[in-house]
């Protein structure tokens, strides 16, 4: 029987849980045949990472996932938040909030959203959730083609006035989004290669 996410899943060894969701990833997200992607490439399959991080097995998982991943580049404990381009971006945060609040020896992440656009009544804010001003920030997604999705993210919290200490992105899906942001001048981060999922 497989594990679910209130069982060993979430207790178990980090490389145990690593390789789970990596298992779900190929098994549920990866489908095969001619997609037109959102940058306007042709490919022969497609990643949809929302049926991991809005699936009740796997969206735990991810938190745990990331959170280490950010644990061993070294940018937690340090960062105090993680967020992104709506809507790809906040289901990854929000797993990751979960998985640090859980976390006792880590002091808990706050988790924001970035709009599209400013909204247009209230508060007017760009940006939702805790302020970002002058903190410490992920810019996550679940993947990217063009970089152009967490770009838009880093811009708007630049104007904010918050730190982007890196971008983090489950599934590294291409050389050209990682080459630009490195080229606007982050540090960018991957939980998992293609090649880790037997496309």
């Amino acid at each position: 029987m497989p594990e679910t996410s209130t069982g060993p899943a979430l207790s178990a060894p980090i490389d145990a849980a690593r390789e789970r969701l990596r298992e779900l990833i190929r098994d549920l997200a990866v489908v095969r045949g001619h997609v037109v992607l959102s940058s306007g490439a042709e490919a022969d399959h497609y990643v949809d990472l929302r049926r991991i991080t809005l699936h009740h097995e796997a969206a735990p998982l991810v938190g745990r996932v990331m959170l280490d991943l950010l644990q061993r580049e070294g940018l937690v404990p340090g960062v105090e938040a993680v967020g992104g381009l709506t809507l790809g971006a906040d289901p990854v945060a929000t797993s990751i909030l979960h998985a640090s609040a859980a976390d006792e020896a880590i002091d808990p992440l706050d988790a924001f959203v970035v709009r599209k656009a400013n909204k247009a009544h209230g508060l007017q804010r760009r940006i939702e959730g805790p302020d970002v001003t002058g903190r410490r920030v992920i810019a996550v997604e679940d993947t990217s083609t063009t970089g152009g999705s967490v770009l838009t993210a880093c811009e708007a919290l630049t104007e904010a006035g918050a730190e982007i200490a890196a971008v983090a992105v489950i599934v590294h899906r291409s050389d050209a989004s990682r080459e630009a942001v490195e080229a606007a001048g982050y540090r960018y981060l991957s939980a998992y290669d293609l090649s880790e999922l037997e496309i």
